[in-house]
């Protein structure tokens, strides 16, 4: 494969104190040499043997692979980013005041985190994280370490390339004078773009479809603030008799004697029912407290979840 280089998105003569000479510099040299970098390192790793290869050999290819791509990627879309008056969309303003509070404190931590690397390396990225339906800004130092899965939107480069030729060490001013530049209708689209990638797939037990499950996290929640529910530890007798912790404020009762336990339940409070990871024994128990009547869901990821947010256990009586 052969990377091509993307021309340049906005027009360099039309941006406000951002010199032509800056941005054409920045285009070729930094993100030109970005994409020669990348294609050279394809070919090498196309000729390589990997059965014989080094281990030094490889991992250094593999890691400035990593570092060109980024590289390339995010100079394309901070060059997307420019060309515009620097006002904000009345969308996105309603979108930055959703994930941020207001856009003001979008932009305040915004611009902050890109003082802050001044003098230093780096990106300041405004991401959307498709498994959380957010926006938020990021690091990304040495064009590596992003959110798995954020797709950027707005990019910032703070290495003294993107501005030392007009504003030497003055970061500050830099920062500034990006903003004003930035084309919003631009970015509001890459985010309605960003909008439509999927998030990681959850997982769907097919078998219980019929059967709702309930995080852990609200399950905390109701129990914090004093919710009436009643919640019933259902992992398998061989499993729980060898356990030395249950969940606070549960009620162990065997998975495989429903009907000799159900009536100790009030059909006028909902029911949770976990086992140990979530799957069939917690949904098939809750399918049957169901079946008779009761509200009942089932805690996803069960006991292991529960751990690992830090749920209060105690011992088992």
């Amino acid at each position: 494969m052969r990377y091509n280089l993307a021309p340049i998105p906005c027009r360099p003569w039309t941006l406000n104190n951002l010199s032509a000479r800056l941005i054409e510099s920045h285009y070729e040299n930094n993100y030109g040499g970005a994409m020669r970098r990348l294609n050279a390192i394809t070919e090498k790793l196309a000729s390589t043997d990997f059965a014989v290869a080094p281990a030094y050999e490889l991992a250094g290819l593999k890691r400035d692979q990593l570092t060109a791509l980024n590289s390339t990627l995010l100079h394309e879309i901070y060059f997307a980013c420019l060309g515009g008056e620097g006002k904000n969309t009345e969308s996105m303003l309603a979108v930055l005041a959703n994930d941020f509070g207001s856009a003001e404190r979008w932009r305040a931590e915004f611009t902050a985190m890109g003082r802050a690397l001044g003098g230093g390396s780096g990106w300041v990225l405004l991401s959307y994280v498709p498994r959380d339906g957010r926006l938020v800004n990021q690091f990304a130092t040495d064009h590596s370490q992003s959110i798995a899965g954020a797709i950027p939107i707005l990019a910032l480069d703070m290495y003294e390339h993107a501005y030392h030729i007009d504003f030497g060490a003055n970061a500050t001013a830099y920062v500034d004078t990006f903003m004003r530049n930035l084309d919003w209708k631009a970015i509001e689209a890459r985010y309605s773009d960003a909008k439509n990638a999927p998030g990681p797939r959850e997982l769907v037990q097919e078998e219980w479809a019929d059967v709702p499950a309930v995080g852990p996290e609200s399950i905390k929640a109701m129990l914090d603030s004093g919710t009436p529910v009643q919640v019933i530890d259902a992992r398998p007798r061989h499993y729980f008799t060898k356990s030395q912790e249950i969940m606070a404020g549960a009620k162990w009762r065997d998975p495989d004697q429903v009907d000799a336990w159900v009536g100790e339940l009030s059909q006028d409070k909902p029911v949770v029912v976990f086992c140990a990871y979530g799957f069939h024994v917690g949904c098939r128990t809750a399918q049957a407290l169901r079946s008779k009547g009761f509200d009942a869901t089932y805690m996803a990821g069960g006991h292991s979840a529960w751990k690992a947010i830090g749920g209060k256990l105690e011992m088992p009586t």
